[in-house]
């Protein structure tokens, strides 16, 4: 499963895990160091939502950005007969 939002085309991004050591100088410290710098990624919240696109009922990975801030009609839930 692609993690990458249908609207906004957001996707990971690679960045880095710094860890430093010692005090820092704003609380008396003689400042602090890099140890290591690890690679990682960072995700994309994307959810499975129904949708409305060009008046069809679709299920779209959406991020939860574009689900907030309304660019994703959602779709009515559909009741089954008995």
């Amino acid at each position: 499963m692609s993690r990458r939002c249908d609207i906004c085309d957001k996707h990971q991004v690679r960045g880095n895990h710094i860890l430093r050591r010692g005090q820092s100088k704003k609380t008396g410290g003689i400042g602090q160091h890099v140890t290591a710098v690890t690679p990682r990624t960072f995700h994309v919240n994307v959810q499975t939502a129904h949708a409305v696109v060009d008046g069809v009922r679709r299920r779209l990975k959406v991020c939860t950005v574009c689900i907030k801030s309304g660019r994703v009609t959602k779709a009515p839930r559909v009741r089954q007969a008995a």
